[in-house]
């Protein structure tokens, strides 16, 4: 039966352990199937011992079970029986931890229900829970099942390249305490019987006051272990600098992810999902928008493209840097506005924005801007659910005038960073084919970019390998079919190996299928990424978008890099767009506004002023709402106060009469009804009189009459005078209202009532009267007391009820009775 019991809680706490993961999926459906496995182990391993089996079958009982649960849930069509897995089931099996490890790649976090990912999910925590079930139960060491739980802790935080919410991990924390309490409580039961401090023995529906306190050091430690990183600023974002700013500095690694983010697994993971939903919504007075970006990956290794560390950030609030005019012929700017709405399915620490951004206002939270990389940032902040309105320049290039461009110099800082690669010789050769009798640096570029087109076989495609990497990417030039991550970061790469700086952007494209006059809406499957080209101090970071634009919803190209895949057009106008410019093969684009001066920039947005942060009215609230907690026992105390206070009232003249027994004249009630009001008067003033005792630290003996706890009171010099005088009364008609037929009633016992309590306070010392104004202790004790009795009633009943399912065991039923 123990054994049982502690099978049962190494399960539980298993699935606990288990609340990590709920971190990294969008759905519960994880949860279901691991549920139903563990069940099902910890079913078979409770029924291995209760045959006896030893621990060798219990594990492989397990095993088994495990290997049905999976073919069950996972089933390849080939199995005998429909649940006896056969040697397809096994290859299917394979099959889906390939599928894994390949969603793995192509999906950021949170990702959804795949297959592959949830069988590979159940077949870990089924294991871990074997594990824990063989340690705790089997060889009854069960500290050392934390090693198997602390395997599911680290997927969290090995996906999670930043913080990861606290909660699911408590919850993980406490399960493995729970299992060591009851392993201890079990260990304590069968080494004998328990005894409190002062030797009375403790029955087995009591609570232990060990055990009492030891779950008072494990919630203590818990929350100490919790809450103590997160109030150090320097061991994750700082509790003490979010509170204070918002969030943290730059480089920092908050809940915003606005530090390194795999962006590229995060746009092929919302391009591959099945469904479509709402990120930005945008209203702007540029008639022709070019696309929105977020992100940046410009750093380049064995493994591809990753985002760098940034080096030149300034705080958001600060301003931007100013705007530069190019002054050269071909290539103009011009300044619009828009407002953008974040939706809650957008969370991330990168604020989408237009190039070129010379105000950002209305904003929440605390960002940062790098200049280098022009993206806006936080490690404390999130994107979701913003709303915030972007003042930006739009620069336009022509062909002829990024051809004037010079080469950049080879010791140049720009050219060092941004044209470092690792060295691979099939796209150095291919690149070097390219670009042979090609001199100026946009020539070069043009012919990189003219390379992926229909007519050298590339393709448009999802079902692609995600990497970036050298391998990944000579794959995709041997192939030809990817997606927009293959295209920017194959031609950033090429770019780098011609010798100039290029990088991948990421963000949305126009996506002009959602179009309301000056508003729009970008979803998920406008996420994009195109290639950025860094052509000198003059003319900046220009933007190159090799991928197909007829697979690209709101895809948009320009005079300087045209539809490669098009029918021959009229030569477009030098100023045509160039952030990439508007889409020639996708439709007329409609004819941009003329005089288009700082007065309309503001046309059709509110003013607004900026947004104050919210943590103060969090913050503020969260006060009012622990102030109010804490306020509920006073309140409490204070209305029994007066309902008590409100007794002996007194009565008629009717129903009274005289009577002196020898100590003065005194109020008898002899009227029926008005006697039994008396009693609960009288009742009512004395309970008063003992909860004001306790709450002044009076020491109350209920063995006591009423009369001599008055006289105890008075000899111990706790009332005198008036007040003594009180404490009798009230003494004298509990007394009666106890053992006599006629009731006292002499008077208003409140007042008696309000001269006992002030003589006790004013012997009480500061502390006392303090607690038992904010804090009675009177109140609490009557909440444990009842909290130990509803504990009670719920153990005698769950052991009347285990009483009553124990008269239908099968063990019992099947044994024989002795004769």
């Amino acid at each position: 039966m123990r054994d049982r019991h502690l099978g049962f809680v190494a399960a539980a706490a298993t699935l606990l352990a288990a609340a990590p993961l709920s971190t990294i999926f969008e759905r519960w459906t994880w949860l279901i199937q691991c549920t139903v496995a563990v069940a099902l182990i910890a079913g078979a391993a409770t029924l291995a011992r209760s045959l006896r089996a030893p621990v060798w079958a219990q594990l492989l009982g397990m095993m088994a079970t495990l290997m049905l649960v999976l073919t069950l849930m996972f089933s390849s069509g080939e199995e005998l029986l429909a649940i006896i897995p056969m040697p397809g089931t096994f290859a299917h099996f394979g099959q889906l931890m390939n599928f894994a490890v390949e969603d793995m790649r192509s999906y950021g976090v949170p990702v959804p229900d795949r297959v592959g990912l949830q069988f590979l999910t159940v077949l870990g925590v089924g294991s871990v829970a074997i594990l824990v079930d063989l340690l705790t139960v089997g060889v009854r060491r069960p500290a050392l099942a934390g090693l198997p739980m602390l395997a599911i802790y680290s997927v969290p935080v090995a996906v999670y390249t930043d913080s990861v919410h606290p909660l699911p991990f408590v919850v993980g924390a406490v399960g493995f305490l729970w299992l060591l309490v009851a392993d201890n409580v079990d260990r304590v039961r069968r080494f004998g019987r328990r005894f409190t401090g002062d030797g009375r023995d403790v029955d087995v529906w009591e609570p232990s006051p060990l055990a009492a306190a030891g779950r008072r050091l494990a919630v203590v430690g818990v929350a100490l272990a919790v809450l103590l990183p997160l109030a150090v600023p320097g061991m994750t974002t700082g509790l003490l600098a979010n509170f204070g700013a918002g969030g943290s500095g730059p480089g920092g690694n908050g809940r915003g992810n606005g530090g390194r983010v795999d962006l590229f697994a995060n746009l092929s993971g919302e391009l591959q999902q099945g469904k479509e939903r709402d990120m930005l919504k945008v209203t702007t007075n540029d008639r022709t928008p070019q696309y929105i970006r977020f992100g940046v990956a410009d750093e380049l290794t064995d493994q591809g493209f990753r985002n760098g560390q940034r080096k030149s950030s300034s705080r958001l609030r600060d301003g931007l840097p100013a705007f530069q005019e190019p002054g050269v012929a071909g290539v103009s700017t011009d300044r619009y506005r828009a407002r953008i709405e974040v939706t809650e399915d957008f969370d991330m620490g990168l604020l989408p924005i237009y190039p070129t951004p010379v105000g950002i206002e209305n904003f929440k939270g605390t960002w940062f801007y790098d200049k280098n990389q022009q993206v806006v940032y936080s490690s404390g902040s999130s994107a979701r659910n913003q709303e915030y309105t972007v003042e930006y320049m739009r620069t336009s290039y022509s062909a002829t005038a990024l051809r004037q461009a010079e080469p950049l110099p080879a010791d140049s800082a720009e050219v060092k960073f941004y044209t470092a690669m690792p060295q691979n010789e099939r796209v150095q050769e291919l690149v070097d084919g390219l670009v042979k009798d090609k001199s100026r640096p946009y020539d070069r570029v043009r012919a990189i970019y003219d390379f992926f087109s229909v007519k050298n076989n590339f393709s448009y495609s999802l079902q692609t390998e995600s990497g970036t990497g050298g391998n990944a990417i000579v794959d995709f030039l041997t192939n030809r079919r990817g997606f927009c991550q293959q295209y920017a970061a194959a031609m950033a790469w090429m770019v780098r190996a011609a010798g100039i700086p290029a990088r991948v952007a990421f963000g949305f494209s126009s996506g002009n299928n959602r179009r309301d006059g000056d508003a729009f809406t970008l979803t998920n499957k406008n996420l994009h990424a195109w290639t950025e080209v860094y052509f000198g101090e003059t003319f900046g970071w220009v933007p190159f978008d090799a991928t197909p634009a007829q697979s690209v919803a709101g895809s948009i190209r320009s005079d300087y890099a045209p539809d490669v895949d098009a029918a021959p057009t009229p030569e477009p106008s030098a100023t045509a767009s160039g952030g990439p410019a508007p889409d020639v093969t996708g439709g007329a684009a409609a004819p941009q506004e003329e005089g288009n001066d700082s007065a309309d920039l503001g046309a059709g947005f509110d003013a607004g002023t900026p947004t104050a942060p919210r943590w103060p009215l969090y913050t503020i609230g969260a006060v009012i709402l622990l102030i109010a907690l804490l306020a509920i026992p006073a309140m409490r105390r204070g209305m029994l106060r007066r309902q008590r206070q409100s007794a002996g009232g007194g009565v008629s003249a009717a129903a009274v009469g005289a009577d002196s027994g020898g100590e003065g004249l005194r109020i008898v009630v002899t009227d029926v009804a008005a006697a039994g009001q008396a009693r609960e008067d009288a009742h009512a003033a004395w309970a008063e009189l003992l909860d004001t005792m306790v709450d002044y630290r009076v020491p109350t003996d209920m063995t006591e009459t009423p009369r001599a706890t008055a006289d105890r009171l008075i000899r111990d010099d706790l009332v005198e005078g008036a007040s003594a005088e009180a404490a009798r009364l009230l003494g004298r008609a509990e007394e009666r209202a106890r053992y006599a037929r006629d009731p006292l009633q002499p008077e208003r016992l409140g007042d008696g009532l309000r001269t006992v309590r002030k003589a006790l306070a004013s012997r009480a010392d500061r502390r006392t009267r303090l607690a038992a104004r904010l804090l009675p202790p009177s109140v609490l004790l009557r909440w444990r007391q009842a909290i130990v009795e509803s504990s009670i009633r719920t153990v005698l009943t769950s052991g009347r009820m285990r009483d009553g399912l124990m008269r239908w065991s099968p063990r019992r039923l099947l044994t024989r009775p002795s004769r």
